[in-house]
């Protein structure tokens, strides 16, 4: 470490440059992670509380939930996805 970065580091200076690191753009970086994290988990809470009133009304969230990843995905991959589903059900014996 170069005399400079270990006077920085003895001063308590946390965003010094070390290394060729620059320890304030770092830490604005893991800032900026950490308040997306905290506002991931926020959206999260509230989309269990919009499963949770669709299921107080008599929904079924796991279904929700499986017509919500089906609609992420586009008609030709779903199309693509059922036919090798039918398939694999039909060489197990799952055939209707």
């Amino acid at each position: 470490m170069a005399k400079a970065e270990l006077k920085a580091v003895e001063r308590g200076d946390s965003t010094a440059e070390v290394g060729g690191v620059s320890g304030a753009r770092l830490k604005s970086f893991i800032e900026r992670v950490e308040r997306l994290e905290e506002e991931k988990k926020a959206i999260a809470e509230d989309v269990r509380d919009v499963y949770g009133e669709a299921k107080a009304v008599g929904f079924e969230p796991k279904i929700m939930r499986k017509i919500v990843s089906l609609r992420k995905t586009n008609l030709e991959k779903r199309r693509e996805e059922a036919e090798l589903l039918d398939l694999y059900m039909s060489a197990i014996g799952m055939a209707e």
